[in-house]
Formats: C-alpha cells, structure tokens, sequence
C-alpha cells in the first residue's frame, strides 16, 4: 500500500469518528464502560492473588533439634537442609531465641506461664526455621528434612512442624481463589467483547447505504474497509485510554486513603506500579481489538462488502 493512500485512510477514520458524533460516542461510552467493569474485576482477581502468595509466604517449617546435639552436628545438619533444591533460607534458632520469640508469641499469658524459664533451665530445644522458594512445596521439604535421620545414627532431627493438615487446606482456598478470579474476568471479557463488537456494529450498520454508493462508484473492498478499519481501532483505544486513565486514578486514591487501615490486618495492596501496566496494557490491547474486530466482521458478513 502506498503512502499516500495510507494517510488517506488515516484521514477519513480520523474524520469518520467525528462526522458520526452520537453513534462514535455510543461506541466509545460502550468500550469504557464494559473496560471498566472488567478492568474492576482485574484489580479484584490481581489483588486476591496478591493476598494469597502473602498468606503462603508466611508458611515455614520448623526443624527442631535433639536437645544433645552439639555445634558440629548443628552446622551439619544445616549444610544437609541447605542441600535440599527447594529450600530459599534457613535460619538457626537457638532456644534461648526460641523461648523469647514464644513469650511474645502469647503476650501477657506468655509472662505468667513461662515464668521462672531461663537459659539455665530452658525446655525448648534448639531449632531451624526453614523458608522454601515455593510455598506449595513445604510438605515435601518437611520430609526431606526429616530424611535426615535415615543417614545419621544420631536421629538430631526430632520434630518437623508446618502446620500439617491446616497448611493443605490453605493452600486449597487460595487455589480455587485464583482459579474463581480467573474464570470470572475470563468470562466477564467474553462478555465486553460481544457488547463493544455488537455496538461497533450497529454503527457500521447505520452506515450501509454510504457504503453501497463507495461500491456504485468502483470503490474496491479494501479501500473501503481500511477506514472503518482505522475508525474502529480509534474508537478502541480512546474507550481504553478513558478507562485506564479513570481506573489507575481511582486504584491510586484508594490506595493511598485505605493501606493504612488494612495495614493493620497484614494485608497489602498491590500498588499502582505492581498493577498499573498490567491493567493498563490488557485494557488497550482487548479496546483496541476488539474495536478492529467489530469493524472487520460488520463490514464484511453483515455489509456484505
């Protein structure tokens, strides 16, 4: 395609979306609403899946140690847990440690019964608090810990602990969160797609009888769909452009008038620069095809051009 004839295109989409008003707005107010929805529910299933990896990256074991074990078999098995591919970091706890962090883990309780503990007559062993890459991948890790044993005569490892049972079921719920957030937005983009190409359409429609006389005049196909082609992409992406601008505004306020106040529930909102291209980019990718989209299947199947 020449140059020339590529600018004229360029020109009468341009034009098209200002010489059709009412219906371009119908159009352009279609995209942002339906973008809108969607990019909500973006937000909602991007910060659900945020919540869920901060529960899961709270989830460690615990290897606790025979009460015997000495520094040389402590330093030998860390170097046994460190070997072991899914394991992130592994932090010794000593009992002294571990008796102050379960003081404050109980608070005031903690004071009164655990009163009269010291180091001299401390009864927790010392132990190792293990952090895996994966959070999925604890209970296996808890095992290859444990492992240890069956090549040591000495048994140092005598408990492993991450919360079995209920750490399963965790995992289960955020899960089925993510696949939910996922379904939900999946679905609800089929459903903007039919809305923003079903309104794209009916302006295109209303154009018919232009069309026929580009057509009487010896107008070939593609001269005639490159416009509607271009006017359908502008639409798409000033719909979107709408809808990013109004989502990361609304995204940035609450942000920044509620962290505080969820703070103190250990929930963090992903923040604006977490999400921001990410809605952003999906929102004018889906605007902008499915305004081409709209434009090309009118033309062609129901304008029989």
């Amino acid at each position: 395609m020449k140059i020339s004839t590529l600018a004229r295109h360029l020109r009468e989409g341009v034009k098209n979306v200002g010489r059709n008003g009412w219906m371009s707005i119908a159009s352009i107010s279609s995209i942002a609403v339906s973008l809108f929805i969607l990019g909500v529910f973006m937000l909602l299933a991007l910060n659900v899946n945020k919540v869920a990896d901060q529960i899961e990256s709270k989830v460690t074991i615990r290897a606790y140690l025979q009460v015997t074990a000495n520094q040389a078999k402590i330093d030998e098995v860390e170097r046994s847990i460190k070997r072991i591919p899914e394991v992130k970091s592994v932090k010794f706890v000593s009992k002294d440690e571990g008796l102050k962090q379960l003081r404050e883990s109980m608070g005031e309780e903690g004071k009164a019964a655990l009163e009269g503990y010291n180091s001299e007559n401390n009864p927790l062993p010392d132990a190792f608090e293990i952090e895996v890459f994966d959070p999925q991948t604890v209970s296996y890790v808890a095992k290859k810990v444990m492992a240890i044993n069956e090549t040591d005569a000495s048994k140092p490892v005598t408990d492993v602990r991450y919360g079995k049972g209920t750490i399963e079921k965790l995992f289960r719920i955020t899960n089925a969160v993510r696949n939910i957030g996922l379904i939900f937005v999946a679905g609800l983009a089929v459903m903007a797609m039919f809305l923003i190409s079903t309104t794209i359409k009916m302006t295109i429609i209303a154009r018919r009888r232009e069309i026929s006389i580009m057509k009487m005049v010896g107008a070939t196909n593609s001269f005639i769909r490159w416009p509607f082609f271009i006017e359908g992409a502008l639409i798409g992406i000033i719909g979107s452009v709408v809808t990013a601008a109004v989502l990361l505004f609304g995204y940035s306020e609450l942000t920044s008038t509620t962290q505080t106040d969820i703070g103190y529930y250990m929930i963090q909102l992903a923040t604006l620069k977490d999400v921001g291209w990410i809605v952003t980019g999906s929102i004018l990718a889906i605007g902008t095809l499915l305004g081409i989209w709209g434009s090309t299947i009118s033309v062609r199947k129901y304008l029989k051009v």
